[in-house]
């Protein structure tokens, strides 16, 4: 259990990342130009890693040990991961634009743990741990906080930016399911993840030639889209998956919460955002809710299924 959190929140810190690199690219970056290329990228990059560690993960399957076929059922939650994983870059890239990183992100990632929750019951009729629904509450409390908060001196939420926020949040936590789904039918993280990256990647190629990439000869332009292409999607989706392994999708959702608190304090070191008191009081709870997590998995074993942290 403890490495899978551990394993989970290593992603949530590199996605965390993914704001401030898109803030300090070069000018001229829109949301879907910045979502396109992050996406081929990083999706072929994650295809390529990950079903090259999907291979060794096979070869090293005991002997006579049963493996999953390709249902239909299988086929569309790999294509549905990779449809989510596509359409949650424009939605994150635009509310981060609008209501600035930190609360875009904060948005974004508050709402993923709710809506992963929700749906996980709806789908399993389990309902979550005592431990998750603290920790989510408290960590949910804090992107409340946050959120109220917003920057200092701004005027409020944008709210087509917070629409956008909220719809990527609906895209990680349907991800987040539906791989889980995958997992607990017999098939290995990394064929899944794998998949998932294939699939997203073949969908933006198709608008390629229909987004202007003129930014990517400006300074900075091919350094930030490989940042975002190889380290918050190609390594940091493996990690999740892998971590994702161990946990119940509700649980794995609550600690990708680390991703608005470093995008958070990101915004404030690195790109100069001021945050109000109470959105810093926000990322404190925020901060607090994580940690109760992380101590609520610390003793847990797994055991043939994932249980609750």
């Amino acid at each position: 259990m403890v490495p899978s959190v551990f394993a989970v929140l290593a992603a949530a810190l590199l996605f965390g990342t993914t704001g401030t690199a898109q803030a300090l690219g070069p000018d001229g970056t829109t949301p879907l130009s910045v979502g396109v290329m992050r996406m081929v990228i990083g999706g072929t990059g994650l295809a390529i890693l990950a079903f090259t560690l999907a291979a060794r993960h096979a070869r090293r399957r005991p002997r006579g040990a049963p493996s999953p076929r390709l249902s239909p059922r299988a086929g569309a939650l790999m294509l549905l991961t990779g449809a989510c994983l596509a359409l949650y870059q424009p939605l994150f890239f635009l509310g981060t634009e609008r209501n600035g990183v930190a609360v875009g992100t904060v948005i974004a990632l508050g709402s993923a743990p709710i809506l992963a929750g929700l749906l996980e019951w709806a789908l399993t009729r389990r309902l979550p741990s005592t431990t998750w629904i603290m920790a989510t509450a408290l960590a949910t409390g804090g992107v409340v906080l946050l959120g109220l908060g917003g920057e200092a001196g701004s005027v409020g939420t944008d709210i087509a930016g917070l629409a956008g926020s909220v719809g990527a949040g609906a895209c990680f936590a349907v991800i987040a399911n539906a791989q889980r789904r995958l997992l607990d039918d017999g098939w290995d993280p990394f064929t899944v993840v794998g998949a998932m990256g294939a699939t997203s990647a073949a969908i933006f190629a198709v608008f390629l030639p229909f987004v202007d990439l003129s930014w990517l000869a400006q300074p900075g332009g091919w350094p930030m889209a490989l940042w975002l292409g190889v380290a918050t999607i190609s390594v940091a989706y493996v990690l999740f998956t892998w971590g994702l392994n161990g946990l119940t999708a509700a649980t794995a959702a609550t600690l990708t919460l680390g991703e608005p608190l470093t995008a958070g304090v990101l915004g404030i070191t690195v790109l100069g955002e001021r945050l109000s008191v109470l959105a810093i009081l926000g990322l404190v709870v925020l901060a607090a809710g994580l940690a109760l997590l992380a101590w609520g998995s610390r003793k847990r074993d797994p055991g043939p299924y994932p249980v609750e942290a």
